[in-house]
């Protein structure tokens, strides 16, 4: 058999039943000795494979890869659960140091335990220099520039920056990915442009194969797009092509690459393609909306979502099914088109 990216979940359909205890499996580490911690003020952990494992709680989904090294933690959840998210890592980790935090984004539920995760450990410096830099600092922060430009904006009240200087990204990287080796694989940092903002990444860790996501995937709702800071609907889809492009599915099997969203319940590629395909249906049904000419608050009315509204959709809260439409409209709609000045009348000779 042979799985096609495109194609619809045949799998699924004739294997529901299967699917579902396999599901539960992975979800609740049944069949796997110490997949989860005792919970610690809302937070679990779960292993997801190979050396990684995912802590679950009201924040963003955080990602840890322990290996002979040391500790690399994708995303450190919001400033609240910091001291809690604090203890369950170190739960898990024991007198390993956290060598690496890596930023999915911006976002305060991303980031808001970056100090307090950072001082958890000490960065990697070889040769001469060990002794003399990086190791009193805490851990290295990785994160695209777009992030680091907006951690150290100016905040609301004009003087202090929108996070203390020593949440900021150590190490901004502007290509389209970054790669290192660290704890016997390869890590890789993958820039999805104008995707929730213009400077989300996902990180993929090559031999436990797991594909951490941050806010490109969130299971739990509608893209959120975050238009100020130059998210897009179709910089989403394009991220979510780039995932089902890493992901491969175990045969005739779910499992495979494993995929760790930034909120929600751990996927794999079929459940990566069922949520783009989602998002394909109301992108094209508010295109050619706009094609007919409607306006925003006409498509908003029409509900283009409204099929998935129950599954995915708010009508309360930080990001509503409104809110979600609207931002497809503004981001699809065309651009203006200046208007022409007349050309100035030339004067006649004599």
């Amino acid at each position: 058999m042979i799985f096609r990216k495109t194609g619809p979940r045949a799998l699924q359909t004739a294997m529901a039943g299967g699917l579902a205890v396999a599901t539960a499996a992975i979800l609740s580490g049944a069949g796997v000795a110490a997949q989860q911690t005792a919970a610690s003020a809302g937070l679990h952990t779960v292993h997801v494979q190979g050396n990684v494992y995912m802590i679950v709680g009201d924040g963003g989904n955080v990602t840890v890869q322990i290996g002979d090294n040391g500790v690399l933690i994708v995303d450190s959840g919001t400033a609240a659960q910091a001291p809690a998210l604090v203890e369950e890592v170190k739960k898990l980790i024991g007198s390993k140091p956290v060598r690496w935090i890596v930023n999915t984004t911006f976002d305060a539920d991303h980031t808001g335990g970056n100090v307090a995760l950072r001082k958890l450990g000490q960065q990697i410096v070889a040769g001469n220099f060990a002794g003399q830099v990086g190791q009193d600092e805490g851990a290295a922060i990785v994160a695209r520039q777009e992030v680091l430009d907006l951690l150290s904006e100016p905040g609301e009240n004009g003087t202090d920056t929108v996070a203390p200087s020593d949440a900021w990204p150590t190490e901004a990287f502007t290509e389209a990915h970054d790669d290192f080796f660290f704890d016997g694989e390869a890590v890789l940092a993958i820039h999805a442009p104008a995707a929730h903002t213009n400077g989300d990444s996902m990180v993929f860790f090559r031999r436990s194969d797991v594909l951490s996501t941050g806010d490109i995937l969130n299971e739990t709702s509608f893209p959120v797009i975050d238009m100020k800071h130059g998210g897009t609907i179709n910089g989403v889809l394009h991220g979510l092509n780039q995932i089902i492009d890493i992901t491969v599915p175990d045969h005739q099997e779910e499992g495979g690459t494993l995929v760790i969203a930034g909120h929600g319940r751990l996927c794999d590629e079929a459940d990566v393609v069922d949520y783009r395909d989602m998002v394909t249906i109301i992108r094209d049904r508010v295109q050619d909306m706009i094609k007919r000419g409607m306006t925003q608050e006409q498509v908003v009315t029409a509900a283009p979502a409204q099929d998935y509204a129950q599954r995915y959709g708010a009508t309360t809260g930080p990001w509503t099914t409104t809110q979600f439409v609207a931002a497809v409209y503004q981001t699809l709609k065309p651009a203006p088109v200046p208007a022409t000045q007349p050309a100035s009348a030339k004067g006649k000779k004599g």
